[in-house]
């Protein structure tokens, strides 16, 4: 039999209805109404904050690369470095919560958080920044949790599901939100500016955190030394994984072949680390619940709604980037982002409904069904503006869709039990950080194949005698001109603008293309998702109506 825990301190004397749901969360206090205000602006301020550090990287991740003379495999070492860490601690963030205090925990990540973005102020190196995005990772878990806390203590325990909802959708709102302030900050081209206000980010969280503190919560004995085993297989086994997702569309799969055994690595040490749970008597990851039926519906539809998002963060935004849009243009686009995921959050919560979760999923896969029609037929000739209506709907559909599948995973979760929460909380990030990692490594291989095969396919069509092409060249040619005079030089240069074109023509083709297989994923998780709504829903009433009919 599993072991009780022991209570680390005596629990004060809460109502039924201030007691924490789980060992670790904060009792459900009532406050007075401007106490809650300072608990939303706070938990506001935390969620934009936990996730604002990883979008200045992104944002910014050209200017990173010039300015550590980094080859594109290097300076995709900084992201992946920020999401190995968050997906690892969140295996012993939970149980670090429930023993000392969620409050503890993410003021000592704070604290280090600030000191490692000190001491990288004065040391400018590549190492210490791929070092500070490590440590970014591992502060950005217990933060996301922090500032859903706070918001949660904003709102009565009849409408903590909506402070859910609104929590998660402002985490969404970093990325967008440091493409609308980072060609502000970095205008004098000072990018060390950028960790700077990242420390005075740092700073005020902290010091909010420490001004107001979270109401206290159950404090138990639950960590064992088998823990930070699992830890050690996991933990590297998933940066493997990261590693391979973010080197292989950059390297190319077949032409690195570290890139093979590192995901053997990844593989092996992962199912060393579930089969060791798997006989454990207390274990941390719930093997046996990992392959229900449920569960592995719910962690399909997860990954598959993070993967279909990609539509945004690869599709359109890598579009603009080929066809030579430069960061300033970007801003009118992420305002637009950052509304439709402001709505999609505050439509989510207002319209919250227990019994009705899944038909915020199926509207979420609807809306980035009709983005990816209007964002087909792309062409050269399309701008940030073209994707002001697309782009609101998809960033409406991330703001609808997160916090109801929570929700819904979470309340399965609890009725089996308190232990099974890990599990949940290690399943869902996993699916949402892996899922945007698969669906832009995917995407990019798709385009980057598909890109080769229509360059060969335009080029195999130009014929030089053909009247057309003939005109195409001589236009370049006399071009040409104006920076030298040798003919052969001059035919030279013509070639490569006429290849130049092809590429980019290619590349346009290849783009709709992604957004065609983007689509088509979407139809087939919403005829998924529905028919296995319909299913359940004739399964229940078969099952309600021999019950009423009479002996």
């Amino acid at each position: 039999m599993d072991k009780t825990p022991r209570y680390l301190e005596t629990p004060p004397d809460w109502s039924a209805d201030e007691r924490p749901t789980l060992p670790g969360s904060p009792a459900a206090i009532a406050h007075a109404t401007p106490k809650r205000f300072a608990y939303f602006i706070i938990g506001l301020f935390i969620c934009i904050a936990a996730s604002l550090s990883n979008g200045f990287i992104i944002a910014n991740l050209p200017i990173f690369q010039g300015e550590y003379a980094l080859t594109p495999s290097q300076a995709a070492w900084l992201p992946a470095a920020y999401v190995m860490a968050n997906v690892s601690s969140n295996l012993i963030l939970f149980k670090a919560r429930q023993q000392y205090g969620l409050r503890l925990f993410s003021e000592i990540g704070l604290l280090v958080f600030i000191g490692v973005l000190i001491l990288h102020i004065f040391v400018k190196t590549y190492e210490m920044a791929l070092f500070v995005r490590f440590i970014a990772g591992l502060a950005a878990a217990p933060l996301s949790s922090l500032g859903m806390y706070y918001t949660m203590q904003a709102f009565g325990k009849a409408d903590m599901a909506k402070g859910i909802y609104l929590a998660f959708g402002f985490q969404q709102l970093g990325l967008p939100l440091a493409w609308i302030i980072s060609p502000f900050l970095l205008s004098a081209n000072q990018w060390d500016v950028i960790y700077t206000f990242e420390l005075g980010l740092a700073i005020c969280c902290f010091a909010m955190v420490v001004a107001l503190k979270l109401p206290r919560s159950l404090r138990l004995d639950v960590f064992e030394k088998q823990d930070f085993f699992t830890f050690a297989l996991l933990a590297p086994g998933f940066a493997c994984l990261c590693i391979v997702l973010t080197q292989g569309p950059i390297l190319w799969w077949f032409n690195s072949p570290w890139l093979a055994y590192t995901l053997i690595v990844g593989f092996c040490l992962i199912v060393l680390g579930l089969t060791y749970e798997h006989y454990r008597r207390n274990p941390l990851i719930m093997t046996r619940w990992l392959a229900t039926g449920d569960l592995l519906s719910f962690v399909v539809s997860a990954f598959a709604l993070r993967l279909l998002m990609s539509e945004q963060s690869y599709a359109a935004v890598n579009f603009l980037k080929t066809m030579g849009m430069g960061p300033d243009q970007f801003v009118p686009l992420y305002v637009v982002i950052f509304c439709g995921t402001i709505a999609g959050s505050v439509f989510s919560a207002l319209t919250f409904n227990k019994d009705r979760l899944i038909l915020n999923l199926f509207l979420a896969e609807i809306l980035i069904f009709i983005a990816c029609i209007l964002d087909y037929h792309l062409t050269s000739d399309v701008r940030p503006a073209n994707f002001y209506r697309s782009q609101f709907l998809v960033s409406f559909a991330g703001g609808v869709f997160i916090g109801p599948l929570l929700l819904m995973g979470f309340l399965r979760t609890l009725q089996r039990g308190p232990q099974y929460v890990v599990t949940f909380i290690v399943l869902f990030t996993a699916t949402q950080n892996f899922g945007g990692l698969v669906g832009s490594s995917f995407f990019n291989t798709y385009q980057q194949r598909q890109t080769y095969d229509y360059k060969v396919e335009i080029n195999s069509s130009l014929d030089p005698t053909d009247p057309v092409v003939a005109q195409r060249l001589q236009s370049y040619q006399h071009s040409a001109m104006i920076t030298t005079t040798d003919p052969a030089l001059q035919n030279k240069q013509a070639l490569q603008n006429l290849n130049q074109v092809v590429t980019r023509e290619a590349q346009v083709r290849a783009y709709n293309d992604v957004i065609v297989l983007n689509g088509i994923f979407a139809v087939i998780l919403l005829l998924w998702g529905l028919f296995k709504y319909i299913r359940d829903k004739y399964i229940a009433r078969r099952n309600i109506q021999p019950a009423n009919s009479p002996n």
